[in-house]
């Protein structure tokens, strides 16, 4: 009887949470038309952008909090289990070519490690000593900041994550979708984002994982909007890494400039192929080197160079 006691514990926990709730309205859904289901699931995920917006205060605290750190070098770190690490490993990824980010700058840990990407992991999702032992893996330091991700808030690998970073000196930042939960109580920034019981009783890949996407997508993009990787809303830190992405730093260029197709080309030889120096060299009229200069000397913010040389 003692052996089940854990379950019962678990199952307590978990009717409790309103991503869990069951929907008895939902419980003949699988007899709709294929359809009317569409319909129920888009109608579902109209409301998730609303849940979000009732905590924008918190996410924009939250995200100057983290650029002020990563402008002294620190870096971005995003934990969690399942669903929620997936989706930290991928804003992560997508940082480098976007951003031209270093690979280390932004990282997304996943319970059970990069194979748990791709297949469930039993049991990683419970261990705060995994947590601990991927961030010291990291050798975390005050100037880094690490985000719980966890639809239910309670998840122990993003919980520990979140408190090994707080014992560290690090910035911490809970991302739930359950109000009032463990994760958010742990870290110094919390964020719930309260967006109801899903579709199917506690699949929360769906409105929760949208949300985390969401948010997910404001922490990192508008952290390096203000760290200077943007140039108005043009991406002009961007890594020309394949030909879609060496086409469209031209078109940036060219957006940014108005300058014609030699001119553009010659700036970009002349800068190694990168936008923000390329743009520069055409704007300020400087050559490659000084492009260089006033850039390291701004931090790396376009407008803030343009100006010390007079463009």
């Amino acid at each position: 009887m003692a052996s089940t006691s854990p379950h019962r514990e678990l199952q307590a926990q978990l009717e409790t949470l309103t991503t869990e709730a069951f929907r008895p309205e939902l419980a003949d859904i699988d007899q709709l038309p294929t359809l009317d289901l569409a319909r129920l699931m888009n109608s579902e995920d109209t409301t998730v952008p609303a849940a979000v917006a009732a905590r924008l205060p918190e996410i924009a605290a939250a995200i100057d909090a983290v650029a002020e750190r990563m402008a002294r070098g620190g870096r971005l770190v995003y934990a969690g289990a399942g669903t929620a690490g997936r989706l930290g490993v991928l804003d992560a990824s997508e940082c480098p070519p976007t951003f031209n980010t270093d690979p280390e700058q932004v990282r997304g840990l996943i319970a059970g490690g990069p194979g748990a990407m791709v297949t469930s992991v039993e049991g990683a999702e419970d261990s705060a000593e995994l947590a601990r032992a991927d961030l010291d893996a990291l050798a975390l330091t005050a100037t880094d900041t690490v985000v719980g991700i966890s639809a239910s808030g309670r998840t122990p690998y993003a919980i520990g994550a979140v408190r090994h970073a707080r014992a560290r000196g690090a910035l911490t930042i809970g991302l739930a979708c359950n109000a009032d939960s463990a994760l958010v109580a742990a870290a110094e920034h919390g964020i719930e984002i309260v967006v109801g019981p899903e579709l199917l009783t506690g699949s929360t890949r769906l409105k929760a994982g949208t949300a985390q996407k969401l948010v997910l997508n404001m922490l990192s993009t508008i952290t390096m909007i203000r760290l200077g990787k943007t140039y108005g809303n043009l991406m002009v830190d961007v890594r020309a890494s394949n030909e879609k992405l060496r086409a469209r730093s031209r078109r940036i260029v060219a957006l940014a400039t108005g300058a014609g197709d030699e001119e553009i080309e010659r700036a970009l030889a002349a800068t190694d192929g990168e936008v923000k120096n390329a743009i520069l060299t055409i704007l300020a009229g400087v050559d490659g080197p000084t492009a260089d200069r006033l850039l390291e000397e701004s931090g790396g913010h376009l407008r803030a160079a343009l100006a010390a040389a007079g463009g």
